[in-house]
């Protein structure tokens, strides 16, 4: 059974910066890619990042709304997924989940928790 947890969400002012975790279970992480999506108040999800490999080559990849602010990481000793967000704005306010799969294939469990992340002066 996949089980993602999600922390590190806060309030932060903008231009601060927060980093995410997601522990993850259930799964041989190590193969998988994975995923970052975001939800704000009353939208739809939002793919944020994804991390893989093709091949034996590892990618990284980011919408372009986040694209050289936030950086996507995975320790496979850990099976922990990271969101390093830099230079946060108050549109990156969302509710911010972790996802087994790529950009065109992620999915998001039944049930889940988020984090909670809040860009306010």
């Amino acid at each position: 059974q996949v089980q993602l947890v999600e922390s590190g969400g806060g309030l932060v002012q903008p231009g601060g910066s927060l980093r995410l975790s997601c522990a993850a279970s259930g799964f041989t992480f190590s193969r998988a890619a994975m995923s970052w999506v975001r939800q704000a108040p009353g939208e739809g999800v939002e793919w944020v990042s994804s991390i893989g490999t093709l091949g034996n080559t590892p990618y990284a990849l980011y919408a372009d709304s986040v694209k050289g602010r936030f950086t996507i990481s995975k320790d496979n000793a850990k099976n922990t997924l990271y969101l390093q967000m830099r230079s946060l704005k108050p549109e990156d306010t969302a509710l911010y989940y972790c996802a087994k799969g790529g950009r065109s294939n992620y999915e998001l469990p039944p049930v889940r928790q988020g984090t909670q992340v809040t860009v306010s002066p």
